[in-house]
């Protein structure tokens, strides 16, 4: 069977601290297993408000999986205060807009 297109993986909830991390992380790695090369996995950030420096953690998981699969990496709606933080700690140009 074929590896589809385009997978979209679960938008990032309204809060992604520390304490919901991991579990968000499982869920975008379970949903990763339908990717293949040359994929396009798609991730939605416009819900996203409440956050700390482990939504970053995730978020950069998840691009590395994401190109390990040999599959291209689209981050959607990530609001200007994540791309604050990430520009802090210096890996903005990871998540592009």
């Amino acid at each position: 069977m074929d590896a589809p297109l385009a997978v979209t993986l679960p938008a990032l909830p309204a809060t992604l601290t520390h304490a919901q991390a991991a579990a968000y992380l499982a869920q975008c790695r379970a949903a990763l297993t339908a990717a293949g090369r040359g994929a396009t996995v798609q991730l939605d950030a416009s819900a996203l408000h409440e956050f700390d420096s482990s939504a970053l953690a995730v978020l950069l998981a998840v691009r590395r999986e994401v190109l390990a699969l040999g599959a291209q990496w689209r981050l959607n709606g990530l609001n200007e205060r994540a791309r604050v933080l990430a520009g802090l700690y210096g890996v903005a140009e990871l998540l592009p807009a």
